[in-house]
Order: structure tokens, then sequence, then C-alpha cells
């Protein structure tokens, strides 16, 4: 299951309509990152790269040239070499690049000094992803200096530089069919290994012994993690960004898991809260029960139309009445709402963006005011609730971490849940722990 050839055809067809028939774009691939010494990170392709072409190695250039009649898609990469390729793996190469990924023609990387000054030239616009990586900025404004140095003998250099995020975030906000058919397996692989930490999870495991699972399946799913998976049992679940450790599962205490698989570079970003022994204390299912309602009421309202603002003030005001009702904050509700006294039990917005990152492009507001939802647009909704183990509230309530977080598409129909399958009510939950 790969992105067709024709997606990314039609991508570059877009942007160069944007662009306009004077203007250039150019786009860096990843470069490789060291991790330590002479070993790498495992490589990842930048995400706009590969959102308009799909190749998938570091140390090449995306340049698209609207109207240029040699060919408006052009690719420098690395040519074949057999003594590289036996230790790094298989290139494309320049052919590989237009026979298999549909660039119009190919260059050496090692030619784009040379070359790509000639491509500027003429051009009244560069867009580009300034700030992004400063080596390249420089090695940019170089190919420009060499157009300016040439003025006197005719050449035209480009007079502006635009950001080229402010066209493509918006391009990408919006899923196409083939989009959500990896979205989905990115879900359906994600729902999985819930569906293995949960049933593998039981008193006097550890942290990682959890992760371990999550990794397992994503894996046998042919994906990988999408971010470094949170698992944290007791109090660190009041930790947001926590990571697995080596904490130990106890009995009574609950877990949170926060892990999503990657699968052909799209995310999937799932939580679930659920206790170790697979029985919720009263105090902790009191609690549980108003972020999974608070959740409900977000998820009714992404739909068409609706301004992003609305899942998070639903969210906020269910939260607010199940604290109010649990005597954990003062009521009446309006005063609550407007002083935000739920604030040092629930400190986060209700969601983000989902897509090519976890955290996906796309503006929120546009002219001040909170953006429209509209269909295609895919967002995670994740209300929680965390009561740190200090909190001035009685004994039963600290150190209670509870999140709950699902992947939803705006749909023409109204929101469809693409992480459904795994379940989120309290009593299924407690069906699943420990279950395997």
């Amino acid at each position: 299951m790969d992105m067709p050839v024709a997606e990314f055809a039609r991508r570059r067809r877009q942007l160069m309509r944007m662009i306009g028939a004077d203007a250039i774009a150019i786009v860096a691939a990843a470069p490789e990152r060291v991790r330590s010494n002479d070993t790498l990170y495992p490589y990842r392709q930048n995400s706009d790269f590969h959102y308009l072409c799909g190749f998938p190695e570091p140390d090449a250039v995306l340049v698209l040239v609207p109207g240029r009649a040699a060919g408006e898609t052009l690719l420098f990469c690395r040519e074949r070499d057999p003594d590289r390729e036996r230790w790094d793996g298989p290139r494309a190469g320049l052919e590989g690049a237009v026979e298999q990924y549909g660039a119009d023609d190919a260059y050496p990387i090692g030619d784009i000094d040379d070359i790509l000054p000639g491509l500027i030239e003429g051009r009244s616009r560069i867009h580009f992803h300034i700030g992004r990586d400063a080596e390249f900025d420089q090695r940019l404004i170089g190919w420009v200096n060499r157009v300016r140095a040439d003025a006197r003998r005719g050449a035209v250099p480009p007079h502006e530089i635009s950001a080229l995020g402010s066209l493509l975030n918006e391009m990408r906000l919006l899923k196409s069919r083939a989009e959500l058919k990896l979205m989905r397996e990115a879900a359906r692989i994600s729902v999985r290994a819930h569906q293995r930490a949960m049933a593998a999870t039981r008193p006097g495991l550890r942290e990682y012994h959890i992760e371990a699972e999550l990794l397992a399946e994503f894996r046998r799913g042919d994906g990988v993690p999408a971010y470094e998976c949170i698992v944290g049992a007791g109090a660190n679940a009041c930790v947001l960004h926590y990571r697995a450790g080596p904490a130990e599962l106890r009995d009574g205490e609950l877990l949170l898991i926060d892990a999503g698989a990657e699968f052909r570079n799209y995310a999937a970003d799932i939580t679930r809260t659920f206790p170790i022994n697979g029985r919720f204390s009263p105090a902790q299912r009191a609690l549980y029960d108003v972020v999974h309602d608070a959740q409900s009421a977000a998820i009714d309202c992404a739909r068409v139309g609706q301004p992003y603002s609305a899942m998070h003030d639903a969210a906020v005001k269910v939260l607010t009445e199940g604290l109010i009702a649990l005597g954990l904050i003062e009521g009446p509700l309006r005063t609550a709402l407007k002083e935000e006294r739920y604030r040092p039990y629930y400190m986060h917005k209700t969601g983000h963006w989902l897509g090519l990152d976890v955290h996906d492009v796309g503006d929120y507001r546009i002219d001040g005011h909170w953006r429209e939802l509209e269909a295609g647009m895919v967002c995670t909704i994740e209300p929680g609730l965390y009561i740190a183990p200090d909190a001035p509230v009685a004994a039963k309530w600290r150190g209670i971490g509870i999140r709950i977080e699902d992947d939803v598409l705006v749909g023409r129909e109204g929101p469809e849940v693409l992480t459904r399958a795994l379940p989120g009510a309290a009593a299924d939950i407690e069906a699943l722990v420990g279950s395997g």
C-alpha cells in the first residue's frame, strides 16, 4: 500500500498553479543525522519533500519550474554507486528519479551549484523554506548572488524569496482519499498495538515492558513509531510528555499510554488510560467518566462549518462541570469557566492537526479568528485530567492522570473516528486489560 505516483504529480501541479508562472519552488530533502560517532538516526524524509514527490533518500533537492519547456519537475539526487549500495542499500539514481518518482528530469546532486543558478535566473520569486536549515539558506543566497553578479550581462535575478510553508501547509491540511487510506492503516496498526499492550498489562511489569509490546506491533504492521511512546504508570501519567521508563506497574494504579504508528509517513496518535489490575477504583472511574464524556462532546463538534475552538470549548465545559460535581473546584459553572478554575487539572488544548506530522501543519486561526472546519481535515481530540500528587484535594484523587485521545476526520456527513475500533468506555476498557 503506497501513495500513487499520480497523487504526487497532482500536488506538484497544484502548487505550481499557486506560485505562478514567474516563480520557482525549491524543497530540500531531510539530511541524515548523526546519533553518535558514525552511527545515524533512522532516516525519515522531510514531510513537505515527501508530500511533493515521495522520494525517500537524503542528499536530494526538488525544484519546480512552472512552464519550463524542458520539464517542470527536476530532482537533484545521488547517482547509483554499487560500492556504496553494498553498504547502505540500493539507490534510485537519476533513472529511478524519473521512472519511479515522476521527475521530468534528474541531475546529480553534485552538479546543483552549476545548474540551479540558471534555473533561478529570470524567475521573479523563489518559494522556499526560509530558516529551516541555515547551511542550505546560505547555498540559496549564493545561487541568487551568482545571478545578480551576471546582471550587467542581462541576467534577471529574483526579487523576492517567499515562505513555501504558507502554501504547502494549507494544501496538506485537507487530506485526499489516498492520504486517508494510509491514515486509516496507521490507525489500524495503532489500535492493534494498544490492544496488545492492554492485554499484556498486569501488576509487577515495568513501563518499558509495555512499550516493547507497542513497538513490536508497530513493526509487525510495517509501521514505525510516529513519536516516542508515552507509557506512564501511576503519578507518571500526570507528566504530559513523560517517556516510558523503569517504573513498576502497581496494583490499584492507572497506566496511561500515548502512542501511535506511522505508516508510509502518515501518523496516528492514540491515548488510553486504564487500570493496571483491570478494575477502576471509584475515584478513578469517576474522573475517567468525566474525561470520556468530555471527549464525546468534543467529537460531536468536529463538523463542517464549526470553528476549530468548538471542540475545546465543549470539552472544557464538560470537564468543568465534572470537577465541580466531584468537589475538586468550586462553582458556579459560568464563574468557574470565566476564571478557568479547571486549569490546574487541565492545562492543554483538546487536540491538534494530524497527518504527515503528528502535530501537523496548518493554521488554527485566520485573520485572528478560529478557522472553520472543512471536510478532509483530520485532528486529534484528547481531553484529560491530571491531579498532581501534591494537589490540594482529598487523597483519593491525588496522582491520578487520565487522557483519552482519538483521531477524527471531519467528514461531509459528520465526524468519523478513525481509531474507533479501540474502545474508550470504562467497562469496555476493563474487559481488555490483562486478557493476553
